[in-house]
């Protein structure tokens, strides 16, 4: 019987969390400064008066860089939505979305195995990160403390959300001459390093194309690179396919790279996508992860005790799935298609060494820049880029140290906007000798 004089323990102590002073010993997350950098523009109109011409380079933003979801698409979406009405949903989101995911925008092959019941929906792509983190923690080697692996250069959150939910993070071995790509021998350096010090890889994350530096790896590789992991004991391959839409060639092919694993292997498979780059969606938060069921199940049931998803930002995918994503999407992908080229022709007439492939971004090496100007890394150049010259880039010594002397350069604008900022960033350049 309880007796109800006393506390009671939630769980039985077999299955207590142990106590740990590792929280009091983490050094402090820094918040992003993706969303302090345009304030160097604000400091160049101080200068150069209200009205002076600003460009903003820094990062794709649908709705301010780019144009956004299209109207009509938003309008089909409140139809949805008033027609689902405003009760609870469940935490993987909605069946509707499930399906339309399923079987309208990726046309998942009944060879795969895969289906709606593979599929959750997130409140954006950090949600559905900080998801698969936390699946990969207990569903992998099931501790606190062992690794996520990156590339050489990654993401900035990709240096920090896995950290804030209890997992270090690895960056692998990379060569700037290639883009910084992951290759089978430094996949197999970070797993004897993390054997070495006591810890075990709970994951690695591969991207294409990526962020920050734009570079594509073709399907095969990433393929080669998913079953390299898998045999070397990392139990989950997440891949991030957030701006494949966004690209000149075929956007990523699910069945695929499903059907390149066995059914085994296919249980290690994780697959991030989402709206919120390809169709403009910054501040709608529509993203989705696919993975094998028991992942999933896992993900709904920890969800059920936090963030119930939003069905407006289920209904705008549905609508824009519906459609025909590549026309819904094309308002994004065909600028940036047009701004890709126009970039890419000034950095090789200039003689410029950079990374560029799909996406939205080029990194570029500012070497000689940087010591021209006097400068510790990219960190200064980018501020007196924008405080004198008013062109925001995003500094690459903010991703690691191996992109100290590089920069990002978003093209995510019209291409006589992405002419008209490469031009800038020429002047501010020529500027420093």
């Amino acid at each position: 019987m309880t007796n109800l004089e006393l506390p009671e323990y939630a769980v039985p102590e077999a299955n207590r969390i142990p106590v740990s002073g590792h929280l009091a010993t983490m050094t402090d997350i820094p918040p992003s400064r993706m969303f302090t950098i345009k304030e160097a523009l604000a400091t160049y109109r101080q200068k150069a008066g209200a009205d002076a011409p600003v460009y903003d380079a820094s990062q794709g933003d649908g709705g301010a860089s780019l144009p956004g979801v299209p109207q009509y698409i938003l309008e089909m979406a409140l139809e949805i939505q008033i027609e689902h009405g405003t009760g609870y949903d469940k935490p993987f989101g909605t069946e509707l979305f499930r399906q339309t995911a399923a079987e309208n925008y990726w046309h998942l092959d009944s060879s795969t195995g895969w289906g709606p019941g593979n599929i959750i929906f997130a409140q954006g792509g950090r949600d559905a990160l900080q998801k698969a983190y936390t699946a990969m923690s207990f569903l992998g080697h099931g501790r606190i403390g062992d690794l996520i692996v990156v590339s050489r250069v990654p993401w900035i959150s990709y240096n920090w959300g896995p950290y804030g939910v209890g997992l270090n993070v690895m960056r692998a071995p990379g060569d700037p001459e290639q883009g910084w790509r992951y290759t089978p021998e430094g996949i197999q350096a970070c797993v004897t390093m993390a054997e070495k010090d006591g810890r075990k890889i709970a994951g690695i994350v591969i991207t294409s194309p990526d962020n920050p530096t734009g570079r594509t790896v073709p399907l095969e590789e990433q393929i080669m690179l998913g079953k390299t992991a898998i045999a070397a004991g990392i139990p989950f391959v997440l891949y991030d396919w957030m701006y494949h839409y966004v690209t000149d060639g075929e956007p990523s092919d699910i069945n695929k790279l499903l059907n390149a694993f066995t059914p085994e292997e296919r249980k290690s498979i994780m697959v991030l996508d989402g709206i919120t780059k390809s169709l403009g969606a910054s501040n709608i938060r529509s993203a989705h992860l696919l993975a094998d069921t028991k992942v999933i199940k896992f993900i709904n049931s920890q969800s059920s005790h936090g963030v119930i998803p939003s069905f407006y930002a289920q209904a705008v995918a549905i609508a824009a799935y519906r459609q025909g994503f590549a026309e819904a999407a094309s308002s994004i992908i065909e600028p940036c298609s047009a701004s890709r080229k126009v970039l890419r022709g000034v950095l090789e007439e200039n003689n410029f060494k950079f990374v560029m492939g799909d996406g939205y971004y080029a990194f570029i090496d500012l070497t000689s820049y940087i010591e021209a100007g006097g400068f510790d890394s990219s960190e200064g150049i980018g501020q007196y880029l924008g405080e004198e010259h008013g062109i925001a880039v995003v500094p690459g010594a903010f991703f690691s140290d191996a992109g100290a002397n590089w920069v990002r350069f978003s093209y995510a604008l019209p291409p006589e906007r992405t002419e008209a900022a490469a031009k800038q960033l020429l002047k501010g350049l020529s500027a420093l000798g």
